[in-house]
């Protein structure tokens, strides 16, 4: 899921097809500890959802609350993992336009045990099913994220017309957009190397491309044939790739994505009944912080399982993902001490999930004190905006989706871009166009990285925004947005779903 080259590297990725056209491309292959690896992280993806999102929500809620938010999150899941084999994986994964995929695998047409999906490493795959799942499993927790925004108040009837709106026309294009590309065999034209050539372009321009080079009478001619293939390649990768934005496991698809989406349906929804007049505090801490304990546990997955590979890289995400997220959890603490008089429970666990979107975006591309200012960074200004923020402005953003998902995910996205520099301690940019094999990092040049980075961060933002506000028109329209007064006032188990958490 991490995006390698550089907005000017995408115009010329086939430097090294050039230098060496007629150099055979070696048998693809899988290995079994990677595959392993991605397995492990699906199932932790899965158990941050349900039950972990699930429960941190269920803690957040009123009483009479929070089997709706578990029904809703839990829902959310098994709805979203339909909808992807149905459509959402050929969309977000398959060739289209740079902004939108095509349905060339919907009901994952052509996929079986033996088809692979491309990783990050040359001539290295993994099954096509174990990258589709693991990606499911993206898909599906995203929107759960949004339920946090408009909890309590939202019919349930109109939150599911919502997320399937928002899921097909906000996630699927942002997915698309920041990951879809090929694969890095995808830049070497040759017969040997077939299936990614396919990948990339399609059957029917990857046959003429192998006619035209087999044709090409000198190596003025082939250089034309490649030059061209290498425009049909780019064409191909996600608007955003080629921008060279760097997300490595969802700061902007994800994190961003679904806050914007929740400050937009915290608006459009309104406040609940008796907000700023009547106590609204969580009902059950207990199960906020199990909730939350699962989230960091499974967090493990959703960031050091991006690699695609088990290896050292995999390895700083995953310590990225433990220091960013306690020193997130202690700013919070100490702030919420320092301005508020006590360091409490809630303000640590939503420190700590602060610290995990902030990560997120960042965790393979920094160094471990780059995580750590990052994590420090997240806790202190998403207390800010939860704190200050909500209460200046006024909405009614119930579990602070906005303020820990929207604000994080900019703050981690924007600082991805500085501390990737390998003079900061960061890893840098992989060079697919280096004709060394052991130079593999490109030239960092701060403004080129940091203006990916914001215009990654102002797309989901207002791609979110727009599809957001229209998904809510169409759910007032058809089956409307809120249960009567009365019904809210009585709790949403029972007037939606008939039933009640505890006797």
């Amino acid at each position: 899921m991490r995006s390698y080259l550089t907005r000017a590297g995408a115009a010329a990725v086939l430097a090294l097809a050039l230098l060496a056209p007629s150099e055979a491309f070696a048998a693809a292959s899988i290995n079994k500890g990677d595959t392993a690896w991605m397995l492990v992280s699906t199932l932790l993806v899965i158990l941050m959802t349900i039950p972990g999102l699930a429960l941190f929500y269920g803690g957040l809620v009123r009483s009479k609350n929070v089997l709706s938010v578990l029904m809703q999150v839990f829902f959310c899941f098994a709805m979203i993992a339909v909808l992807w084999f149905v459509y959402g994986y050929s969309v977000a994964f398959t060739n289209g336009s740079p902004f939108f995929g095509g349905l060339s695998k919907a009901m994952l047409a052509g996929v079986d045990p033996a088809t692979m999906a491309a990783t990050f490493s040359k001539e290295t795959y993994l099954p096509e099913f174990a990258y589709i799942i693991f990606q499911l499993t993206f898909a599906a927790i995203t929107p759960a994220l949004i339920v946090g925004a408009f909890a309590e108040r939202m019919k349930f009837s109109a939150v599911v017309i919502f997320l399937v709106i928002w899921f097909t026309f906000s996630y699927l294009p942002m997915a698309h957009m920041v990951w879809w590309w090929a694969g890095p065999d995808a830049y070497t034209l040759s017969a040997e190397n077939l299936e990614a050539v396919k990948a990339a372009v399609g059957d029917a321009a990857a046959q003429d491309f192998l006619a035209r080079l087999a044709a090409a009478a000198d190596d003025t001619a082939k250089a034309t044939v490649l030059a061209d293939y290498a425009s049909a390649v780019n064409a191909s990768n996600g608007w955003l790739f080629n921008w060279g934005a760097l997300d490595f496991a969802g700061g902007a698809v994800v994190h961003i994505n679904a806050g914007i989406a929740g400050l937009v349906a915290a608006l459009v929804v309104g406040k609940r009944v008796g907000f700023g007049r009547e106590p609204m505090a969580p009902h059950n801490l207990v199960l906020t912080m199990v909730g939350a304990s699962l989230l960091w546990v499974g967090w493990f997955g959703f960031n050091a399982g991006s690699n695609l590979e088990a290896n050292g890289l995999a390895g700083l995400a995953f310590f990225n993902t433990i220091v960013a997220t306690a020193a997130a959890a202690i700013a919070w603490t100490v702030g919420e001490w320092m301005f508020r008089g006590h360091p409490s429970l809630l303000g640590a666990v939503s420190g700590a999930v602060a610290g995990l979107v902030a990560i997120t975006p960042a965790c393979g591309w920094v160094g471990p004190s780059g995580g750590l200012i990052i994590g420090l960074a997240a806790g202190f200004i998403c207390l800010w905006a939860v704190v200050w923020l909500k209460a200046k402005l006024g909405y009614d953003d119930a579990l602070d989706a906005f303020g820990v998902h929207g604000v994080g995910g900019i703050v981690g996205a924007l600082l991805t871009g500085v501390f990737v520099n390998p003079a900061l301690g960061g890893v840098g940019v992989t060079d697919y166009l280096a004709t060394d094999t052991s130079t593999k990092v490109a030239d960092y040049v701060f403004s080129t990285q940091m203006t990916a980075q914001l215009v990654a961060v102002l797309t989901a933002i207002v791609l979110s925004g727009v599809v957001s506000f229209i998904a809510l028109m169409v759910a007032k329209v058809t089956v409307g947005l809120r249960p009567s007064e009365q019904d809210e006032r009585q709790g949403l188990d029972i007037t939606d779903h008939g039933e009640r958490a505890y006797n």
